[in-house]
């Protein structure tokens, strides 16, 4: 199954549990085993398998490292680069906060109640 932003959450859940029960069973490890490896309880590797969302981000981490797909998170979450113009903008220093949206300027209209909002 292709995962796409159409699909729920627990839907993708159970994708990557089922892509993880693959991974395991390939290089043949048992949950047990598993868990062992990854420093974390069999109950963890369980509930990664079965797309339980009660697992902790810290526990998928591992259980990914003993299988050899940490690399993979790479494509997951890639580094975010400035455009030429923005790394002129920003002289070389690192960004630090985003600006969020510009509000409308001018003075602000004054409200009273009764009004919708």
């Amino acid at each position: 199954m292709k995962i796409i932003a159409q699909l729920t959450d627990e839907v993708i859940l159970r994708e990557l549990g089922s892509r993880l029960t693959g991974a395991r069973l390939g290089r043949n490890l048992t949950q047990a085993a598993l868990a062992e490896q990854a420093g974390v309880s069999k109950r963890t590797v369980e509930r990664l398998e079965s797309g339980e969302v009660a697992t902790q981000l810290s526990g998928f981490v591992r259980v990914c490292r003993v299988l050899g797909l940490v690399e993979r998170f790479e494509t997951l979450v890639p580094e975010e680069t400035a455009s030429p113009m923005a790394q002129l903008k920003w002289q070389g220093h690192q960004r630090q906060r985003a600006t969020g949206k510009k509000g409308a300027k001018g003075k602000p209209l004054k409200w009273t109640w009764g009004e919708p909002v």
